[in-house]
């Protein structure tokens, strides 16, 4: 369970347990504890990280949306620039440069790891 902004945020196991009893992959869209935590409890996780193409077109994007206050955009930068120093530590990366170039590698990354299991 993570808390950013006074949100609380969470993958609850028991779905996953059912998705996964069902004969099907689960896809989670986690930050990077989350993806830790779950790498940590289940073996043969596949983890992508997916990058803004730099902090400050992360910054720019955050703040055209304009769904958050000005402190809520600050605490979430700051949380991206320690995420992206874990870029890494992932099994892939995805470069957010352009959204249907970085959706065609997420699904071939997807349908590669499939592909091997």
């Amino acid at each position: 369970m993570v808390y950013v902004s006074g949100q609380r945020y969470g993958t609850l196991n028991n779905e996953v347990e059912r998705i996964l009893g069902g004969g099907c992959s689960c896809v989670l869209e986690l930050e990077t504890q989350g993806a830790r935590a779950v790498a940590a409890v289940r073996p043969g996780t596949i983890t992508i990280f997916v990058a803004a193409p730099s902090f400050s077109e992360l910054e720019r994007r955050l703040r055209e949306r304009a769904t958050e206050s000005a402190g809520e955009i600050g605490e979430r930068l700051a949380l991206a620039r320690r995420q992206m120093e874990e870029a890494d530590d992932f099994d892939h990366v995805v470069l957010n440069d352009d959204v249907g170039r970085a959706v065609v590698e997420l699904e071939r990354i997807v349908a590669t790891e499939l592909a091997l299991k």
